[in-house]
């Protein structure tokens, strides 16, 4: 049982401890908008390697990513993929007012996610301008962070690009962790063959600078995936930024 008190009260028991609801899109809403959205929400959980969403298929519902890590990819026509990019706790899966997906949505970890009609969100983002407001603020945050990864992929180093992307998954994965952040503990969302596709890398040279990394006291690696990061500052020098 939840106890209710002024941050809770209206509020439905499925969103009151949802980090969606106060740093997520659902943190436009009110008590009564949450109530009306509710009705139609599913709650699930996937594990990892489920397809949540295919590109060219139609979209029939949009999720809110409560824990672990989405992984997107892009299918060309002769059936090459590349991971375009990973999504944390609170971020938003779909696109509103688009027909059909145009990216492939798989859980890269266990994930758990709030999903609810497409037609309910696009009609309630016409009622309340702040939720279309947060959505917009989320996807331009989104697209910044495309833009920085393309600096990345395009000008880092080898090294620089591990520790760029070690420390995007350090910041993120935990979505109750503050700015005050100043460490972190995490499982690799992908293996090494992915990082390497991602990072535009070989395998050999994924884990070479991650040895390196190591080796230099930076990070901890644990049975193969599990990282330790006791000093994100150190990291974060790493990484070129």
């Amino acid at each position: 049982m939840v106890r209710e008190d002024i941050h809770t009260k209206g509020i439905p028991v499925l969103c009151v401890s949802c980090e969606a609801r106060h740093r997520g899109i659902c943190g436009a809403l009110n008590p009564d908008q949450l109530v009306t959205l509710s009705r139609s929400t599913k709650r699930y959980k996937a594990e990892t390697g489920k397809e949540l969403m295919s590109d060219t298929e139609s979209v029939e519902r949009f999720s809110n990513v409560l824990s672990g890590v989405v992984k997107l990819t892009k299918t060309l026509s002769d059936g090459r993929q590349q991971i375009v990019g990973l999504q944390f706790a609170p971020d938003f899966l779909g696109r509103p007012f688009q027909a059909e997906s145009t990216l492939t949505a798989e859980a890269a970890t266990n994930v758990e996610l709030c999903s609810f009609p497409r037609q309910a969100l696009e009609r309630m983002m016409k009622e309340q301008p702040d939720l279309e407001h947060r959505l917009l603020e989320q996807k331009l945050r989104e697209l910044d962070q495309a833009r920085d990864w393309m600096v990345a992929l395009g000008r880092k180093t080898a090294a620089e690009k591990i520790a760029s992307f070690l420390l995007m998954i350090a910041r993120n994965i935990d979505p109750a962790a503050g700015p005050e952040l100043r460490a972190a503990a995490f499982d690799l969302p992908l293996s090494r063959a992915e990082i390497a596709d991602f990072l535009g890398l070989t395998i050999e040279t994924v884990s070479r600078q991650l040895t390196r990394l190591r080796g230099n006291n930076v990070i901890r690696i644990d049975n193969n995936r599990h990282i330790v990061v006791d000093d994100l500052a150190r990291l974060e020098v790493r990484s070129g930024d």
